[in-house]
């Protein structure tokens, strides 16, 4: 799961969270969850039709485990789905959850990325 966690981390002004003990691994933007990392798993924000059409083609993508079944799948990593795709996967959750802030928040983290 390293490599997921490095590309999560690698996205601007994510951070790590641990809100319900040691695990799972929650990745947040502007203190809201677009990842959740347990085991072998990994649980992402989705746009409900891209959602559906993801479980349709992958038997490693189901609707998300204890989370809203409409906007969130989980991602079993067994090998099945290669790690681009896992990570294009990632950076969806990223853009929805980052575009989903309010305006003041997302103002906030874009003048940090722009400091020297």
């Amino acid at each position: 799961m390293k490599p997921i966690i490095d590309y999560c981390l690698s996205l601007k002004c994510a951070e790590k969270d641990y809100p319900f003990g040691p695990e799972p691994l929650v990745m947040k933007v502007g203190g809201k969850m677009f990842a959740l990392i347990a085991d072998n798993a990994i649980s992402l924000k989705c746009d409900p039709v891209i959602a559906e059409n993801l479980r349709e083609q992958h038997e490693a993508v189901k609707p998300g485990y204890h989370l809203n079944k409409k906007h969130w799948n989980t991602v079993t990593v067994d090998g099945s789905i290669p790690l681009g795709e896992i990570n294009d996967m990632i950076a969806h959750s990223y853009a929805l959850v980052f575009k989903g802030l309010p305006k003041a928040e997302r103002s906030r983290i874009e003048a940090l990325l722009r400091l020297p």
